[in-house]
């Protein structure tokens, strides 16, 4: 395992051990009626621009024996590269916090319970000695021994760490801030003062490792989904074995109350799955054999049988969990500027307390040595940035922990922060404004034609047939078509099906078979893909398949203009008749129809052209044959209901439950995002400002001087958990 992947899971899971397992992508033989086995295992990256990797994802088309036009929704995997083995955490018999930030100061503000109760063991133990130093009638050395004992025991680790980064050449950190104030302060016999300032600032880490792992418990719920095991299938028998040593096509079994631990395909039994994991649905889903389910999904009731599909590195839990863990190495630029910020701040503060304590004393008569050095440690205590290195991350990561919780996925804070400046959202139609579902919308027979007859005819024309457009006709009859009724059946490339049905010669298609055939068809009027019947070379009416608008598009569209982004574009390979139809029915302004993906990142690229240099372009498609342009967009957003693997790879924001409507729910996580972030920068940076002027001119002591630095953080550590808070509908 690389160092990286080492440092990520113990930042994910600072208790657990890790160890190495073999890659997953090794298979057993496939029990007895598995399906067919892939041929590789593919590894969900972050952004494929980010790795380096060429990932092609291109789109097939059906074989089409009716002409009809529609999208392809498949594609191939052509990822050539090998994958490293996973990491195993050990998730058992207890409950892991979730750390994202270690600062600018290579300084953790996270504790898990043990950290806790260390900090309090110190705290009670330095109180003890510096109660007795105060106290007790002792004066000289024994004084000093007893407050120093009770600084090391207190302060002796933040001396450490000091010590250890300068020796790393990491000089100017908070660390060697507080080491050179208390230092100084018992250098000019000030013990007291200087056993307080690390008694303080270690009381100040307390309550910020308790705020922070607040602010983590909204994540730790989302890392709950990892599975602990696999009840895996073998000659019969159950074996309980860790999820990470199950294969494709494997069986597993699932019961009542346990987690599905790897995507796959139901084979035997049936239940209701809890998704809310995943989707952030409350309503838990059917699910019977041939549904597919996803790791992470929660068995509420039946014993399930399932085939594996996908190993444990490739499934919807670990896609999620990577994801997560991923964020914050996106910075948003506000981020950025705070670390640089810090860099460049300390090393001033440092120079200037220096000039502080030398200087007036030097020029100004009556001026004492000693009262200067106490200002400018006194400076030095009230200088540390901790409010803004610690606060800042963590409000953006609260905001993606709130976006979490709505079930939408952000790769990083800097996609967080670009949602702010959207002026222009582009949409892809068919499985984003549409649900990709094609059903019969209308029939419409010929003089001397019922209705229910020509939907039968239609059905059992297209039994044998696996196109979507077969499936739509024959769920919409809804009955079981007699396999001896259907005889010469014969697809007419590009044209339809042409086939005996109870005696009689049936063709079902598109309007060029019937000019072909010699019939005489009639024009539809309505929007969709038609198909046309004839029954002994006689026209007997025409069936309309079309696409549902989803129930909260509209509302999708309106809440967007609510939130001032008024410009909606849609981007489509559908035709123009059916784009403009729907783009009328959800008041979206531009409609750019029929469409191939290179076309639609030409329009993407002019939409950029015409827009501000600030101002940022979203796409939203379903991630499959959308990817160049989710890759393109200043902030791609893809529909990835079930997780697949292009909208993972190529988006920057996923959207689990397919709904539009989360794209404003997104925006206004992001806006109140930035507003809490801000209030942090402003606050921090006004009451240092004030204490940093009362400290130089003498009026703050150095007790004053703890209570700002660490009051200032903690107000905005609870500030920044207040992003954790989902919004209400916009």
């Amino acid at each position: 395992m690389s160092a990286e992947a080492r440092r990520t899971v113990n930042i994910l899971e600072p208790h657990v051990k890790v160890k190495e397992v073999k890659p997953a992508g090794l298979r057993r033989n496939p029990q007895p009626g598995a399906g067919p086995q892939h041929g590789h295992s593919r590894e969900a990256h972050a952004h494929a621009d980010a790795h380096g990797h060429s990932h092609s994802h291109e789109a097939h088309a059906h074989g089409d024996a009716h002409g009809h036009s529609h999208e392809a929704h498949a594609h191939a995997d052509a990822h050539g590269h090998s994958h490293e083995a996973h990491a195993l955490a050990d998730v058992h018999g207890h409950s892991h916090e979730v750390h994202a930030h270690a600062d600018a100061h290579g300084h953790s503000h996270e504790h898990g319970e043990g950290e806790t109760r260390r900090i309090l063991l110190r705290l009670g133990a330095g109180g003890i000695l510096a109660a007795a130093g105060m106290f007790l009638p002792v004066s000289g050395i024994p004084e000093l021994l007893i407050f120093l004992a009770a600084y090391l025991i207190v302060g002796g680790e933040v001396v450490w760490s000091a010590a250890r980064n300068i020796v790393r050449g990491q000089v100017f950190d908070e660390n060697f801030l507080m080491a050179l104030a208390t230092i100084g302060a018992f250098a000019i016999g000030e013990y007291p003062e200087g056993v307080a300032v690390m008694l303080f600032y270690q009381v100040g880490e307390l309550f910020q490792g308790m705020a922070v792992n607040r602010s983590r418990r909204s994540i730790t719920a989302l890392m709950d989904i990892r599975p602990e095991f696999a009840n895996l299938k073998e000659a019969g028998n159950l074996r309980r074995v860790a999820p990470e040593e199950v294969a494709i096509g494997d069986h597993i079994v699932v019961k009542p109350g346990e987690k599905v631990p790897l995507d796959g395909t139901i084979l035997e039994g049936s239940a209701m799955m809890d998704t809310s994991a995943l989707t952030g649905e409350s309503v838990p889903r059917a699910a019977e054999p041939g549904s597919k389910v996803l790791s992470g999904f929660i068995n509420r009731n039946g014993v399930v049988t399932i085939e594996v599909t996908e190993t444990f590195g490739e499934s919807a839990v670990s896609k999620i969990l990577e994801l997560v863990q991923n964020a914050s190495n996106n910075k948003a630029k506000t981020e950025n500027f705070i670390t640089k910020f810090a860099r460049g701040y300390t090393p001033v503060v440092v120079i200037t307390a220096l000039l502080l304590a030398v200087i007036p004393p030097l020029v100004l008569s009556g001026a004492t040595f000693s009262d200067w050095i106490y200002r400018a440690l006194v400076f030095l205590v009230i200088s540390c940035p901790c409010a803004l290195v610690v606060s800042i991350p963590l409000g953006f990561f609260g905001g993606i922990g709130a976006a979490s919780k709505s079930g939408i996925l952000v790769k990083g804070s800097n996609f967080l922060e670009a949602l702010n400046d959207v002026k222009v959202v582009v949409f892809d139609k068919t499985g984003t404004l549409t649900k990709g579902e094609f059903k019969v919308t209308g029939t419409y027979p010929s003089e001397g034609f019922k209705e229910d007859d020509l939907l039968r005819t239609a059905a059992y024309a297209e039994s044998h047939s696996s196109h979507p457009i077969a499936e739509s006709i024959r769920a919409a009859y809804g009955k079981e078509i007699p396999g001896g009724a259907i005889a010469d059946y014969n697809e007419i490339s590009g044209h339809g099906i042409a086939v005996m049905v109870e005696g009689k010669a049936v063709l079902a298609g598109n309007a060029r078979l019937m000019a072909r055939e010699g019939i005489a068809s009639r024009t539809p009027e309505q929007n969709g893909t038609v198909v046309h019947i004839a029954i002994d070379k006689q026209y007997a009416g025409y069936l309309v398949i079309a696409d549902e608008v989803k129930e909260d598009s509209l509302q999708a569209v309106q809440a967007l203009g609510r939130l001032g982004i008024h410009r909606t574009v849609m981007l489509t390979g559908d035709a123009s008749p059916v784009a403009e139809a729907v783009g009328q029915q959800l008041g979206i302004e531009e409609i750019h129809a029929e469409l191939l993906p290179q076309h639609k990142v030409e329009a993407i690229e002019k939409l950029e052209r015409e827009k501000s240099q600030r101002e940022k372009i979203i796409f939203v498609g379903d991630g499959i044959n959308d990817t160049p342009v989710l890759a393109r967009a200043d902030v791609g957003i893809a529909m990835g209901g079930l997780g697949s693997d292009a909208a993972i790879e190529a988006a920057d924001i996923v959207i689990m439950t397919d709904e539009p409507s989360k794209i404003a729910t997104a925006v206004s996580i992001a806006k109140r995002t930035r507003t809490i972030v801000w209030q942090n920068i402003i606050f921090a940076l006004a009451v240092k400002a004030l204490f940093l002027l009362l400290g130089a001119f003498g009026i703050a002591t150095m007790w004053e001087a703890v209570f700002s630095d660490v009051g200032v953080t903690v107000l905005a550590v609870l500030n920044s958990v207040r992003a954790l808070q989902v919004p209400k509908s916009v």
